[in-house]
């Protein structure tokens, strides 16, 4: 595993571990109608999270963003390590796009028009699976 990124992947890393961070930091002091909206659409698709509380499911969610994003900020954290979790974040945010009744066209892939804040996520699990097959092929 190599130690530093690469310098051509800092752009992708950036990019990405921006966005994130900033989505952790937003969450960190949600209240507990943003945690119970949060909560509920994460439920919904994924039920072994219905018995956790709203608001600890939103702390964590917001720390684990928080951690993510700093990851890919950080070059000394390994691409593989950085690539991974991003593509197992970006899946769960593909998987709510999927699973959640309305985000997407009837009969299609295409988002509805409340799907489309849900399938630009699209771009983080390309991101992601970019840095472990690179890294993987080296």
């Amino acid at each position: 595993m190599k130690l530093l990124a690469r310098p051509h992947q800092f752009p992708a890393r950036l990019a990405a571990g921006a966005v994130i961070l900033n989505s952790g930091l937003s969450k960190a002091d949600a209240d507990e109608q943003t945690a119970a909206g949060l909560h509920g659409m994460a439920s919904g698709t994924y039920p072994f999270l219905r018995d956790m509380d709203p608001v600890a499911f939103t702390k964590l969610l917001s720390r684990s963003e928080i951690a993510l994003g700093t990851a890919l900020l950080a070059p000394f954290v390994p691409s593989l390590l950085a690539g991974a979790a991003l593509t197992g974040f970006a899946a769960g945010l593909i998987g709510l796009y999927l699973k959640t009744p309305g985000m997407r066209r009837e009969g299609s892939l295409r988002p509805s028009e409340q799907g489309t804040a849900l399938v630009k996520d699209v771009w983080l699990l390309g991101i992601g699976l970019s840095l472990v097959i690179e890294e993987l092929s080296h």
